[in-house]
C-alpha cells in the first residue's frame, strides 16, 4: 500500500508602510473566512441516489448530516455530535448505515462507529445513537473492505492483542461481533482483496524492513510473490475483470519513475502496461468502474494532474464538464452504484470550491452548495499559485510553487517558506492552499518547495533526502529563499520559515543551522530531538521502523546516533538567534510534546526569544476551530511583527479565550527526560493484617470542564486463604466493579465488570496474562508487580514508607494492555499521613498521589491523573 501524513499578547496594528500601501485596494480578509467551519463539506450521495450526507457544524463541530435528495438543504438533520472533527465517513453498500472512525482527542486511536441515517434522534443530544463496533481503549483499528456482496460486513483490522500489529477480523455491523480470521503473528501490514471480496494478498513487513506482498494460499498460509527493498516502493492498485491478475504499481530495480503493470499471483509474471508518456513523474493513480471492472482512467501529476482517459464516453463527459467549468479543475466526490448520478467539486488555486449533482444520461446540473460562501465574495483578493524551480546545493532541480500577494511588485516582499510534512512521500500541489492564501493577504509571497524526498517525481528524487536531514535536504530549502533573493522577488531582511510535521522540523533546522537566513520561525508539532522521536514513536509504526532508520540514520550504531546527533536542531539550539513560535498538541502520539518542551526549555534558559502555543485537546495538528483560529491569531501577530505584514487584529470571544488558555507561559515549562529504571527484582513482604471491613468512598471526575460525582463502596474479606477485595462504583455513567484476589498479599487475579464487558488479570511469578473478548494475552515479568486495581493503596500501605523510600515496580494497564513501570516515592508526612506518589516512568502525567493514613494502613484521599480519559483527574477520598 502507499505509505501515506499564547499568556494573551496585546493586541496592537503594525503600520508598515511599504508592506501595506502596496495592498490598500484589498481588505484584509477574516481569519475565519479561511479557517471557519465550513457551512457544508464533503457531501456523498446514497448508494441509491435517495438521499445526501455532508459534514456541517453541530454544536460548534463539523458533524455528519443527512438529507432526502429532493430536501432542501436547510431541512437535513444531524446524525451525529462528535466533539471533534472527523477525518471522513461512509455509506455503507445498501445504505442503511454510515460509517466512520473517531479518536479521542487527536491520540489517533481510532473506533469504528456505525450510524443508523433513518433512526430517531434522541432528546438529549438531538441526534441518533452511533454505535462503537470496537469499543477499545487505546486501539486503532482499522477498515481494510466494506463489502458490497453483504453490506452489514466490513474487514478490519484491530491491534488490541499486539499493539504493534492488526488482527485481521470480519465484523458485522448490526451486532458488533468480531471473527477472528487471521491472528497476525508474521508481521503483516495490511491486506488486499479481489472482486469477489476474497483475501488474496497480504502485505508484510519483513525484520530487514523491505516490504512484501504474499499470496494467500489458505489459512495461514501465504506464498512470497514480491519483495521490495527500502529504496523502492510497490502496491497494488486493483485487480482484472476475472481476478486473474492484479494491478501492480513498483519502482523496483532499474526503474526511476514508478510504473504500472500487470502481475499473475500464480505464475509471478508480471507484463508493464503504462509508465509517465513524458517520463518525468511516477504514475500517480487509476480508477475503475466497479460495475464493469474497466480502466477509466490513469493520471500523472506533474505542476497540475492529468488523465490520460481509456474510456471513451466518460472522456466525453468529462470534456463536457470541462467547458462548463472553464479553468476550473474537475474532480469526482461520489457517484451512486450505476455511476449515472454523481457529485462533482470544481476548484482552483484562487477561487472557491462548489460542489454541484450531475445526471450523465439527462446533462442535469444543479449546484448543491458552495463549502465556503463567503470566501466566493472575496475572491478576487485571493492570489495566483505559480509553479516555479530552481536549482539547489548540488545541481538538483527543485520544483514548487510561488503565491505573490494580489496588488503588489513582484519585488522585494517579505516571504514566508511553507515546509510541507512528511517528509518521504507527500508534496505539495497545486489548488486553493488557506495557508498561503491567508499569508499572501497579510503581505507575504509564499514559497512551498517540494525538496528531495517529496513524492511524485521518480525514486531518485524520493531517495535523495536519506540520511540528508538537516543536510542537502535542508539546502533544497534554503536554496530555494537563495533564488527568490537573488530574482529580487524576497526581501533578504524579511524571511520566515514555516511548516508542520517536517516542516516544523525544518523550521527548527532552518534557524539552527543556516541562522543567518531567516528572521524568524513558526514550528508546528515539529521533531527537535530525533532521538526522542524515534524512541517514542507509536507501537503500529513498527512495520516502518527500518524505512525512518533510513531517513534519519540507524540510532543503534555510531554512525546513525553521528548522523541523528548532527541532523537534530535541540543540539544546535545554541546557535538559533532569531524569535520562534512553536505550536504543539498535547495529546500527539507522532511527535510528542516532549519535542516541544525541549527545545522551549532549551531556548529559554539560554535567554533567546520563544512563545509557546500548547493545547490539551489536539494530537498531530490542529483540527478543532476555536484552536485553528487562535492558532492562526498567534502566527499572525507573530509575523506581522518580525516581518511586518498586515494583522487582523479582532477575534472573538471563544478564539480570545481559548488563546489565553492555550498560551504558555515559557518561564513555567519543564521537560523532564525519561528516566531508565530498573524494577526492583522483589518487593519486601507485606503484613498480612487485613482485616474483614466495608468501607465508603466519594469520587470525583474533573474532565472537560465538567465533575462527576460517584460513589465507590470497598468490601474487604477473606474466602479460604485468600483476601478478596472488591471495590464496586455507582454513577451516572453506569455502574462497575473491580475485584482483587490476594494470597500472602499477592496479587493472583483481578477481575474487572464495566460496560457489559470482563477483563480478568492472572498473576504468576513470572507471567501477567490479560483475558478480554475471548483472547488470551501474556507478558513476561522481571521483577516486581502490583496491581492498580481495588485494594492498590492497601499494598502501598504495607510497604516500609518513610520520608525518602523509593521503590519500583510494573503495573498492567488494563485498557492499553500495557505493562508500565512504576516509580514510588514518599515524599513527606503530615498530620500521620505519608504522601506518596506514584508515577509512569514513560508518562509523567499517568500519576497517581496518595495520602497513606499510618495508623489505618489505607488511604484517606487518593488523587489519579488519567492521560486515556483526557488527562481527568479523579479524586477518592475515604468517607
Amino acid at each position: 500500500m502507499k505509505k501515506q501524513l499564547l499568556i494573551m499578547l496585546t493586541l496592537f496594528t503594525l503600520i508598515i508602510p511599504n508592506a501595506n500601501a502596496q495592498q490598500n485596494d484589498v481588505p484584509i480578509i477574516d481569519r475565519d473566512i479561511f479557517f471557519g467551519n465550513p457551512e457544508i463539506s464533503s457531501g456523498q450521495l446514497s448508494p441509491d441516489g435517495q438521499w445526501i450526507s455532508f459534514l456541517k457544524e453541530y454544536n460548534g463541530i463539523m458533524n455528519i448530516w443527512v438529507k432526502k435528495f429532493d430536501q432542501p438543504f436547510d431541512e437535513a438533520r444531524p446524525l451525529t455530535n462528535n466533539e471533534r472533527p472527523l477525518g471522513g465517513y461512509s455509506w455503507t453498500y445498501d445504505g442503511t448505515k454510515i460509517l466512520f472512525v473517531k479518536d479521542n482527542k487527536g491520540d489517533e486511536n481510532y473506533n469504528i462507529y456505525a450510524v443508523n441515517p433513518n433512526a430517531e434522534a434522541e432528546e438529549e443530544t438531538g441526534v441518533p445513537v452511533s454505535k462503537n463496533l470496537t469499543p477499545m481503549k487505546d486501539v486503532t483499528a482499522q477498515i481494510y473492505q466494506a463489502s458490497k456482496k453483504n453490506p452489514n460486513e466490513l474487514m478490519v483490522g484491530i491491534n488490541d492483542r499486539d499493539k504493534a500489529w492488526h488482527d485481521l477480523y470480519k465484523l458485522d455491523i448490526s451486532t458488533g461481533k468480531l471473527d477472528l480470521l487471521y491472528e497476525n503473528n508474521n508481521r503483516i501490514t495490511s491486506w488486499n482483496f479481489d472482486w469477489d471480496e476474497n483475501p488474496r494478498l497480504a502485505y508484510r513487513t519483513n525484520e530487514a524492513g523491505h516490504s512484501e506482498i504474499h499470496r494467500i494460499d489458505g489459512d495461514n498460509k501465504f506464498t512470497k510473490i514480491y519483495e521490495t527493498n527500502l529504496q523502492e516502493q510497490a502496491y497494488v492498485a486493483g485487480w482484472n475483470k476475472d481476478n486473474t491478475k492484479m494491478y501492480l504499481v513498483s519502482n523496483k530495480g532499474d526503474v526511476n519513475f514508478s510504473t504500472l503493470y500487470t502481475m499473475d499471483p500464480q505464475t509471478q509474471k508480471i507484463e508493464k502496461m503504462e509508465s509517465d508518456p513524458k517520463n518525468k513523474v511516477d504514475f500517480g493513480g487509476m480508477f475503475i468502474d466497479d460495475n464493469t471492472r474497466e480502466i477509466i482512467y490513469t493520471s500523472y501529476t506533474y505542476d497540475k494532474r492529468e488523465r490520460l482517459w481509456k474510456d471513451k464516453k466518460w472522456e466525453k463527459m468529462y470534456n463536457y464538464l470541462e467547458k462548463k467549468f472553464k479553468g476550473k479543475e474537475i474532480g469526482f466526490a461520489s457517484f451512486t452504484k450505476d455511476y449515472k448520478q454523481m457529485l462533482i467539486s470544481t476548484s482552483s488555486d484562487n477561487s472557491a470550491s462548489d460542489t454541484y449533482y450531475f445526471n450523465w444520461d439527462t446533462k442535469k446540473l444543479i449546484h448543491q452548495y458552495t463549502p465556503r460562501p463567503r470566501l466566493k465574495e472575496v475572491e478576487q483578493h485571493l492570489a495566483k499559485m505559480e509553479p516555479v524551480s530552481y536549482k539547489s546545493s548540488d545541481g538538483l532541480e527543485i520544483p514548487g510553487y510561488l503565491t505573490v500577494p494580489v496588488g503588489v511588485a513582484k519585488k522585494n516582499l517579505p516571504l514566508v517558506v511553507l515546509v510541507h510534512g512528511g517528509p518521504k512521500g507527500p508534496r505539495d500541489y497545486w489548488g486553493y492552499n488557506p495557508y498561503a492564501q491567508i499569508l499572501a493577504n497579510r503581505g507575504y509571497a509564499v514559497l512551498q518547495p517540494n525538496f528531495r524526498a517529496s513524492g511524485g517525481y521518480g525514486k531518485a528524487f524520493l531517495n535523495a533526502g536519506d540520511r540528508e536531514w538537516g543536510k542537502k535536504m535542508q539546502d533544497d530549502i534554503t536554496w530555494g529563499v537563495k533564488h527568490f533573493i537573488g530574482n529580487g522577488v524576497a526581501d533578504k531582511d524579511r524571511v520566515a520559515i514555516m511548516g508542520g510535521s517536517y516542516g516544523g522540523y525544518a523550521t527548527l533546522a532552518g534557524l539552527a543551522f543556516t541562522p543567518e537566513v531567516y528572521t524568524c520561525g513558526v514550528d508546528i508539532v515539529g521533531p527537535s530531538n530525533l532521538f526522542t522521536l524515534l524512541e517514542s514513536i507509536p507501537a503500529y509504526w513498527e512495520s516502518f521502523r527500518k524505512s525512518l532508520y533510513e531517513m534519519t540514520g540507524d540510532p543503534e550504531t555510531e554512525e546513525g546516533k553521528k548522523l541523528i546527533t548532527e541532523a537534530s536542531p535541540l543540539f544546535s539550539a545554541d546557535k538559533i538567534t532569531k524569535p520562534l513560535l512553536i505550536i504543539q498538541g498535547a495529546n500527539d502520539p507522532r511527535v510528542k510534546q516532549a519535542e516541544s518542551d525541549q527545545i522551549v526549555v532549551s531556548m529559554r534558559d539560554s535567554g533567546k526569544d520563544v512563545e509557546y502555543i500548547l493545547a490539551d485537546d489536539e494530537g498531530h495538528g490542529f483540527r478543532k476551530p476555536n484552536n485553528n483560529m487562535a492558532m492562526w491569531v498567534s502566527i499572525e501577530k507573530f509575523l506581522a511583527k518580525h516581518l511586518g505584514g498586515r494583522y487582523q487584529k479582532d477575534m472573538s470571544e471563544a478564539v480570545e479565550k481559548r488563546l489565553g488558555e492555550i498560551t504558555q507561559d515559557v518561564s513555567k515549562v519543564v521537560y523532564t527526560k525519561v528516566e531508565k529504571v530498573a524494577v526492583a527484582a522483589t518487593l519486601p513482604a507485606l503484613s498480612n493484617d487485613l482485616k474483614a471491613s466495608t468501607n465508603q468512598y466519594d469520587v470525583t471526575i474533573e474532565v472537560q470542564g465538567q465533575n462527576i460525582p460517584m460513589q465507590l463502596t470497598r468490601e474487604i474479606k477473606k474466602e479460604g486463604t485468600q483476601w478478596v477485595i472488591k471495590d464496586a462504583s455507582t454513577s451516572a455513567m453506569g455502574n462497575s466493579e473491580d475485584v482483587v484476589y490476594l494470597e500472602n498479599m499477592t496479587p493472583v487475579k483481578r477481575v474487572i465488570t464495566q460496560g457489559g464487558q470482563t477483563f480478568e488479570v492472572n498473576y504468576t511469578k513470572d507471567t501477567i496474562s490479560l483475558t478480554m473478548m475471548g483472547k488470551t494475552k501474556d507478558m513476561p515479568v522481571e521483577g516486581a508487580y502490583l496491581t492498580n486495581g481495588a485494594g492498590y493503596d492497601l499494598l502501598v500501605a504495607r510497604l516500609p514508607l518513610a520520608e525518602g523510600y523509593e521503590t519500583s515496580f510494573y503495573s498492567l494497564d488494563v485498557m492499553s494492555q500495557k505493562l508500565n513501570t512504576m516509580k514510588l516515592e514518599v515524599t513527606g508526612k503530615e498530620n500521620n499521613q505519608w504522601k506518596v506518589i506514584i508515577s509512569n516512568v514513560e508518562n509523567d502525567k499517568d500519576s497517581t498521589t496518595m495520602l497513606i493514613d499510618v495508623d489505618k494502613k489505607a488511604a484517606s484521599q487518593i488523587e489519579q491523573v488519567v492521560p486515556a480519559m483526557g488527562n481527568a483527574k479523579i479524586t477518592t477520598k475515604l468517607k
